[in-house]
């Protein structure tokens, strides 16, 4: 039950917060609010004091009015604000975003908006109203606006703002574009008075055939009947929520197992008060032997790629099921059974598709060096984040491994925190393994052998390697010489190398400044050489899937705000280091 209580506390950081509820997709009486939205650029931060959230009109000759929502810029929502028009590609602040829409409201009814995510911060107001406010760019939020909805026109106001700031996850520098926006869907939820909060079903660690999990209900009277029913399993079971409004449950049957050859999925239903949920969950076991990752029970080698959720074609975010087809069909396309979704919660869309697709995940909090781990509300936004994380996420499959953090240094207060994430996520969920990447592996000249002494190397499961020998430095030796001894008793996953190459630059291949494909590749294929002397490895996922915008990425030829690093261009032109990781996974069992 400690698991369960975990997930019912409050989970957003801002006033007014609430826990968000469990699958949008798959409710009823939910009505998209994307597409265009009014929007007013706020360069000086001037419009809570002008009060653009009332969107008040001209009510007399005399009146004028210092800001219109009306017959000016119209940005599209789900989507980033910087990719829809050149004066915004660098901006960072203030936009208010504005629609009006209409509802036949029930009076036995509550009304929610929710957002799948906005970046950074959002404040919301509706029909001039403050309903609430949430950092954090890349998990849900909601507010309950029963009592502030009307019944038909209503008014919709979001101030959102994406400056980098010293306190915030991530902090002031990270490798990919600050991209800012309403970045993901916008519901307008309509329930019953008591309605499904929440909801998890998986199976028992160590188990085949026993399912377990809760429901959740939110209301006034909560202490009524619900159902699970698993039609292709014969499950059907009826449950008596207590006075919290919580059914817990456990079933015996035997599943065919999810896993990436066949990544079996069911149809799930969860009914209560005549709402009905619909999912459709896979389920596995995940667990350690040793240095060995096993997957049912089985070792399982990962065959992976990181990305981020970006559209390099048109150098945005990644919004829709198409853009999440696109980024995955790639991903499989390389070979891969495994993918790191660097460095922050991805799009709800995209680790669906990936689990349809039988593509394990890896997936981590923003944690991102540079991290100011000695201000004391670093550790309470990195808990919020993570619970948001792992709430929304705990009923994927795919999902194998939570990672606290990427490329930070040891220092007391860092390990404290990290330290205390690891033992959250386990409290959360004790099914899927606990990792972190690390940077700070040493080559030592005299025994020609990578060592590493990190304290949170030894509380996490999974070691992630994040190494650029033959870029950020040369090979000390020979590749075959080299020797790795690194959290020698637990998997070890490569979780970035690579170096950069321009799609159709060719050069000399022991050239670093050529930028050249043959560069790339010939890294590669030593880094591939390297690995052979990592007993522990478990995995590897280069660095990276595509070519991505960054505005650390300041070579005015060859980079030109972009990191070079992917295996495919910027353009979905392959290069040649595709061709080495291609051949590499196919002959890898």
């Amino acid at each position: 039950m400690k698991t369960i209580l975990f997930f019912i506390l409050t989970l957003s950081i801002g006033a007014n917060a609430q826990s968000f509820m469990m699958n949008p997709y798959g409710r009823q009486n939910t009505t998209l609010l994307n597409g265009k939205w009014n929007a007013i650029i706020d360069m000086y931060s001037r419009g809570e004091v002008k009060k653009f959230y009332q969107n008040r009109k001209p009510r007399s000759k005399t009146e004028f009015i210092e800001y219109s929502f009306e017959n000016g810029l119209r940005l599209d929502v789900p989507g980033d604000f910087n990719s829809q028009t050149p004066e915004l590609k660098y901006y960072e602040g203030n936009i208010w975003y504005q629609r009006y829409f209409k509802v036949k409201k029930k009076p036995s009814n509550r009304q929610f908006i929710y957002f799948a995510a906005v970046s950074y911060e959002a404040t919301v107001w509706l029909n001039g109203i403050e309903i609430g406010r949430h950092e954090g760019g890349f998990t849900p939020f909601q507010f309950e606006v029963t009592d502030v909805l009307k019944e038909g026109e209503n008014d919709l106001v979001v101030l959102v703002n994406n400056n980098r700031r010293k306190d915030g996850i991530p902090a002031m520098n990270f490798d990919w574009w600050n991209y800012g926006g309403i970045t993901r869907d916008v519901f307008f939820i309509e329930t019953p008075s008591t309605y499904i909060l929440d909801y998890k079903l998986q199976l028992n660690k160590g188990s085949k055939n026993k399912l377990s999990g809760y429901i959740k209900l939110d209301g006034i009277n909560v202490a009524q009947q619900v159902e699970v029913s698993i039609p292709e399993l014969k499950v059907h079971k009826t449950l008596a929520a207590d006075e919290n409004g919580l059914a817990a449950f456990e079933i015996i049957a035997k599943p065919q197992l999810w896993e990436p050859d066949s990544p079996k999925m069911y149809d799930v239903k969860f009914v209560s008060n005549g709402e009905a949920i619909h999912d459709k969950i896979g389920f596995r076991t995940i667990e350690l032997k040793g240095t060995e990752i096993l997957l049912n029970g089985k070792p399982i080698f990962l065959k992976g790629v990181n990305f981020h959720e970006e559209i390099p074609q048109f150098m945005g975010r990644a919004c829709s099921d198409a853009d999440a087809a696109m980024i995955l069909n790639e991903v499989k396309a390389l070979g891969c059974n495994f993918a790191r979704t660097a460095h922050y919660p991805q799009n709800e869309r995209i680790l669906r598709k990936a689990e349809e697709m039988g593509i394990t995940i890896w997936e981590e909090i923003p944690i991102w060096q540079g991290i100011e781990f000695t201000n004391p509300i670093i550790l309470k936004k990195a808990e919020t984040m993570l619970r948001e994380m792992i709430y929304r996420d705990k009923n994927r499959s795919n999902i194998i491994i939570w990672s606290v953090a990427n490329e930070t240094w040891p220092t007391p207060a860092r390990d404290s925190i990290l330290s205390e994430l690891v033992s959250l996520t386990r409290a959360l969920d004790d099914t899927r393994l606990v990792g972190a990447a690390f940077n700070n592996a040493k080559f030592n000249k005299l025994t020609s052998t990578f060592n590493m002494n990190d304290n949170l190397a030894k509380v996490v499961d999974v070691v992630g390697i994040n190494e650029y020998v033959g870029w950020y430095q040369p090979f000390p030796t020979e590749p075959e010489n080299i020797k790795w001894n690194v959290a020698n008793n637990k998997p070890l996953i490569m979780s970035e190398f690579g170096s950069e190459a321009l799609y159709g630059q060719h050069g000399e291949a022991d050239v670093a400044s050529s930028w050249s494909e043959e560069y790339q590749e010939n890294n590669y294929k030593k880094n591939l050489r390297m690995f052979e002397n990592i007993p522990n490895l478990s995995g590897i996922a280069p660095w990276v899937l595509f070519d991505f915008r960054s505005p650390l990425r300041c070579h005015q030829s060859n980079q030109e705000g972009w990191n070079r690093k992917g295996v495919v261009s910027n353009k979905g032109q392959r290069k040649k280091a595709w061709y080495v990781m291609n051949q590499y996974y196919s002959e890898t069992k």
